[in-house]
C-alpha cells in the first residue's frame, strides 16, 4: 500500500509518515521546498514540492505516485495568524482543497480504491452551547474565527462532493494536539518552553493568557493513529471526532510543566494574549470513533506534557532552539 501525505513536514505530518512506515506503508509527500527527508523512525520517504496550487499538476502527481490512501494536512493551522491573514487562510485551507478534491475525483476514476482523508480541526463547531457538551460530530457549527470557518468550509465540501462525485473522502476533526515537536503559537508547547528558559533566570516571571478556560487536549501520537484507523476503515462521506473527551483547565496545564521547574517562577496574566472571542469550556465526543473504529487514545496529559518538557530541556542544552 502507498500513501500520500500533503503537508508531511508539518508537526503532525512528521509522526504520520512515522505511523504509516511502522505499519508497512510505503510512505511519500508533500511540501512547499523540495528537499529529502528523515522521518523520526529513521525511516526514508520521498518528498516533492508541490503548493497544491493547480488541480492539473496536483492530478499528475497522484499518477506518478499512484497512492491508495491521501492524507491532507497542508493547510494554515494556526488560530492568531488566521486574524492577520483572513485571505491567506482561506486560499491555503480551502482554495487549495478544492483543487485537491477536484484532482482527486479525476483520479479515483483511474484507482477505485483511493481514499481521501482531509483534516479539519475542533474549531469548525465555534460557539458551542453549554447544554451541547461534548460536542458530537452533529453539533452545529458555529466557527468564532477565520481558522475556524475555513475548516467548516472544508466539511462542507467534502460532503458536496461525496454527493456529487461519490469520491472516496472522509473528513476528520481532530480537537487541541500536542506532543513534542509542536510549533509556536500553542499553549502546552509555549508554555513549556517558556519554563525551560526561565530556568536559566534569576527571579523569572512568566506572562500568560487567560488560565481558567478548559480544553480538550489528544497526543498527536494518538492522532495520527486515529487517521490511519479512519482512512482504513471510516465510513465514506462521514465526518469523525478525534479527541479525549475529557476537559483539562490551562492552569493545569500550566501548574504541571511549572512542577519540572527548580525554581519558584512568578506568573502574571497579560491582556495581550488574550484571544479576540474566548470560549471557556470546550470538550468533544469521541463516541463515535470509539465505538465503530475501536480507537481510544493511549497517552495520558501527563505523559505527553512530560514529553514534550523533556524533549525541550533536552533541544535546550544543546541549544538546538
Amino acid at each position: 500500500m502507498r500513501a500520500l501525505i500533503t503537508g508531511v513536514k508539518g508537526f503532525v505530518g512528521k509522526y504520520l509518515a512515522d505511523h504509516l512506515l511502522s505499519q508497512g506503508i510505503e510512505v511519500w509527500g508533500t511540501s512547499r521546498k523540495e528537499s529529502p527527508f528523515l522521518c523520526l523512525s529513521n525511516g526514508n520517504i520521498s518528498v516533492i514540492k508541490n503548493d497544491l496550487n493547480n488541480t492539473e499538476e496536483i492530478f499528475n502527481l497522484l499518477q506518478l505516485i499512484e497512492p491508495d490512501y491521501i492524507f491532507h494536512l497542508a493547510g494554515q493551522s494556526n488560530v492568531k495568524q488566521s486574524w492577520i491573514d483572513k485571505e491567506g487562510t482561506f486560499y491555503a485551507n480551502v482554495n487549495k482543497t478544492i483543487f485537491l478534491l477536484d484532482a482527486c475525483v479525476a483520479y479515483q476514476k483511474e484507482n477505485p480504491q483511493m481514499r481521501l482523508l482531509t483534516v479539519g480541526s475542533s474549531e469548525e463547531y465555534g460557539k458551542v452551547l453549554k447544554n451541547e457538551l461534548p460536542i458530537q460530530e452533529t453539533t452545529q457549527l458555529r466557527p468564532v474565527s477565520p481558522y475556524g470557518a475555513s475548516k467548516a468550509a472544508v466539511s462542507m465540501l467534502v460532503k458536496q462532493y461525496n454527493t456529487a462525485h461519490n469520491l472516496n473522502v472522509i473528513h476528520a476533526r481532530p480537537f487541541n494536539h500536542i506532543g513534542p515537536g509542536q510549533s509556536d503559537g500553542f499553549v502546552a508547547i509555549d508554555f513549556a518552553k517558556q519554563v525551560v528558559r526561565l530556568e536559566e533566570i534569576q527571579n523569572p516571571t512568566m506572562y500568560v493568557g487567560d488560565l481558567s478556560s478548559k480544553r480538550d487536549f489528544t497526543d498527536v501520537r494518538d492522532i495520527v493513529r486515529a487517521y490511519f484507523e479512519i482512512i482504513q476503515f471510516g465510513e465514506i462521506g462521514q465526518i469523525y471526532n478525534i479527541c479525549s473527551g475529557t476537559p483539562v483547565a490551562i492552569q493545569e496545564i500550566l501548574n504541571y510543566l511549572l512542577s519540572f521547574s527548580s525554581k519558584k517562577i512568578n506568573v502574571v496574566v497579560d491582556e495581550s494574549k488574550m484571544r479576540p472571542i474566548e470560549i471557556k469550556e470546550y470538550y468533544g465526543s469521541s463516541k463515535k470513533i470509539r465505538t465503530t473504529l475501536k480507537w481510544k487514545p493511549l497517552y495520558t496529559i501527563e505523559k505527553s506534557l512530560s514529553d514534550i518538557y523533556f524533549h525541550l530541556q533536552e533541544a535546550n542544552s544543546e541549544k538546538e532552539w
